[in-house]
């Protein structure tokens, strides 16, 4: 045989019976749910900001930078709702490479789904417990979000999974917030398509189980530039974009119509620095259309204690193991810049 199993990996009710979420958590998480679902249905004005590490490769690290954001809220409470990124799989373009802290909890060691699954959910319930955020995590693995459906906040289908069946009917019967990236080559309407199949109702096979679901009315969508047939970067955060956009959401007969802009991959050019131009280019744009400032829900900003990235093995504490991330000073000023602006 070419593929070998490893073991059973345990079922996502024996592990939440053995690292349980308390009543109190899952009060503070009920609570954090409504707050972010009414920004998506327009009943709150405020703009959320998904905004942290491109992977959670450090718990330590990770908590730090999550405890400077919680005071970091309180300052812009007013205008801004924030939920940390604790991306926990990471999607490689090659298959090559760190997979993140399900696959490795200690980067530099060999690949451990079961230690991971236990860390990645010690991770959500640690943050949630210690600043009462609710995080956000990418959906790399549809029928790993069992593990998780407890304490997230906030979903990412990413740009090389929008198109997976799985991957949207799942979405379909999540009870948060999905956002549906564009994928890389740039075609709106793989991503429309997908905001579409999530908002439907489904029957399908999950985890061994034939179930339903009831739709997904805060599915939407998530621009985040796109790669051409030579490889170059280009982006679709500009006001054309965003109007476009619009337009688009508007001939279709969606719930919630909403987006997040990632200001990082190939809107950046995965030139971190360029996130807070673009960012500061969106609530320009906000600030001369009615119906780009309806649209626009909030950013996805890619950002850490250390500005840059590094190798795995240098050990730099809160320093970026994948995509270069604005530093933890850098990411402070252009929070405080936006809450002005807004």
């Amino acid at each position: 045989m070419s593929m070998n199993i490893v073991r059973e990996l345990p079922h996502p009710n024996d592990i939440k019976a053995e690292y349980p979420l308390s009543a109190e958590l899952a009060a503070i998480k009920t609570k954090r749910d409504e707050e972010v679902k009414a920004v998506f249905r327009g009943d709150s004005d405020k703009f959320l900001l998904i905004i942290g590490p491109c992977s959670a490769d450090n718990e330590d690290s990770v908590l730090d930078y999550i405890l400077r954001l919680r005071e970091l809220q309180e300052k812009v409470k007013d205008k801004i709702l924030m939920i940390p990124r604790i991306y926990t799989g990471k999607p490689r373009t090659t298959g090559d490479g760190y997979k993140g802290m399900l696959h490795q909890p200690n980067p530099s060691a060999m690949p451990d789904l079961k230690s991971g699954i236990i860390a990645v959910r010690s991770l959500h319930i640690r943050a949630l417990s210690e600043t009462g955020f609710s995080a956000a995590d990418e959906m790399l693995y549809p029928e790993n979000y069992s593990y998780l459906d407890d304490v997230l906040a906030y979903i990412a289908i990413g740009a090389r999974s929008v198109e997976n069946q799985q991957h949207r009917l799942v979405s379909s019967g999540v009870s948060i917030p999905v956002g549906m990236k564009n994928p890389t080559g740039g075609d709106i309407s793989v991503m429309m398509n997908s905001i579409t199949a999530a908002q439907h109702r489904h029957a399908f096979i999950y985890r061994g189980c034939e179930v339903k679901s009831d739709g997904n009315p805060y599915a939407h969508a998530i621009l985040r530039g796109y790669v051409n047939d030579r490889g170059q970067s280009f982006p679709n955060y500009h006001y054309e974009d965003l109007i476009n956009l619009a337009q688009i959401y508007s001939e279709k007969n969606l719930e919630n119509p909403a987006l997040i802009v990632d200001t990082n991959h190939s809107n950046s050019g995965k030139k971190y620095m360029e996130q807070i131009r673009i960012a500061k280019e969106i609530l320009h744009s906000m600030r001369h259309s009615d119906d780009i400032k309806k649209l626009v829900k909030g950013l996805m900003i890619e950002s850490y204690i250390e500005d840059g990235s590094q190798k795995i093995g240098e050990n730099i504490y809160g320093k970026s193991i994948t995509d270069p991330c604005l530093g933890w000073e850098k990411s402070e000023k252009l929070v405080l810049e936006i809450a002005e602006q807004l």
